[in-house]
């Protein structure tokens, strides 16, 4: 495999402070630049939300495509951002504090050798986070299915 990762994703926002703290509050995420992209360009903001990926953030007076979300698969190209923790117990503190900012209802989801946890940032954006699960069992491997951890 050539690549290791994605480095960035671009997205549109109305308010980058509120979406800055969101990420900061509930991620730990750092921010990493915050002005014009180039002289009399748009506000863009860097958010570091792991070790070698960014959030590029773009607010632009006007746009409102952060404001139009549709269900599932009737986004555009890309659906929804997933994001990866690399413990439990990062995933378990991540969903708590996306549950006290009521981004997400807390559902756990089984995805084979992973868990899921769906949440919505201040833009109604989807997004995903995802661990390990020390559950999975290699001769059964459940897809789509409630975590019985989180029952």
């Amino acid at each position: 495999m050539l690549l290791s990762g994605i480095d960035h994703a671009a997205t549109i926002t109305a308010d980058s402070d509120r979406l800055q703290r969101f990420y900061v509050e509930v991620f730990g995420a750092t921010i990493e630049r915050d002005g014009p992209e180039f002289p009399g360009g748009p506000r863009m903001t860097i958010i570091n939300i792991g070790p070698s990926t960014e959030l590029n953030v773009f607010e632009i007076e006007g746009n409102d495509e952060a404001d139009r979300q549709t269900p599932m698969f009737g986004r555009g190209r890309i659906d929804h951002l997933g994001l990866y923790t690399a413990s439990i117990d990062d995933f378990d503190e991540i969903r708590r504090r996306l549950m006290d900012a009521g981004a997400t209802d807390g559902v756990v989801t089984e995805f084979g050798r992973k868990l899921s946890l769906f949440f919505r940032d201040p833009d109604a954006m989807e997004c995903e986070v995802l661990v390990a699960n020390p559950d999975a069992d290699p001769d059964d491997l459940r897809f789509g299915t409630p975590s019985d951890r989180y029952s």
